[in-house]
């Protein structure tokens, strides 16, 4: 059992006139792969923002436990990962100074043993020294899943994780995802096959593009 949960309260998210879900309601509060789905532009990317505490709702709230107590916003990031194509990397630093520079921003210690253990286990450990600026777009996306994994958070977000990524890029990511999985909270925003594969069960945003009630 995990000790952190997120859970959604009657979520509901508008642009202007336009309803992107409603009457969204849900309890992650068991490890285990969980699934985000629907057509491009259908709002996975929104939804994932506003659980990661990037955006907001219109209505409703997303409520965020460890250990039974609710964590504040600004202590969110301590306890999730993200990992998005359009996160930013700083490509005049090499890898080993990004993730360095992202400990002190948490002001946290850098793990070594374990950010090597993961250097490894996403194929960048012999281009660790290099400046980032000279790795390729599937380089850059197992970097971030290194970032997003170095803490050892409860919550994992990843939004369409295997973008850019070859076949043994893959492969790598969905051994940390299933051992990451067994322990903790994963989310994963996808239309690929191979990735919802992966989940105990999935989200279907377009279930809640109308005005009754949903809950999962």
């Amino acid at each position: 059992m995990s000790s952190y949960s997120v859970v959604a309260e009657n979520l509901n998210k508008s642009f202007g006139r336009r309803l992107i879900f409603t009457n969204l309601n849900f309890n992650f509060s068991d490890n285990g792969i969980f699934g985000i789905t629907g057509p491009n532009g259908s709002g996975k990317s929104t939804l994932i923002k506003i659980i990661a505490g990037v955006n907001t709702a219109t209505h409703g709230k997303i409520i965020h436990q460890h250990d039974g107590q609710k964590i504040v916003p600004e202590k969110l990031h301590n306890y999730i990962g993200f990992v998005s194509p359009y996160l930013f990397l700083y490509d005049e630093f090499t890898a080993w100074e990004n993730l360095s520079y992202t400990s002190d921003i948490r002001e946290i210690k850098l793990n070594i043993e374990r950010v090597e253990y993961l250097l490894n286990e996403f194929l960048l450990y012999n281009r660790r020294n290099d400046d980032v600026k000279t790795y390729s777009s599937g380089m850059k996306q197992r970097l971030k899943f290194i970032f997003a994994l170095m803490h050892q958070p409860q919550l994992i977000i990843l939004d369409e994780p295997t973008s850019n990524l070859d076949d043994s890029g893959k492969e790598s990511v969905y051994k940390i995802i299933e051992e990451e999985g067994k322990e903790n909270i994963v989310l994963i925003a996808s239309n690929e096959k191979q990735d919802l594969a992966l989940c105990n069960s999935t989200l279907a945003i377009e279930d809640y593009k109308n005005q009754t009630e949903n809950r999962i």
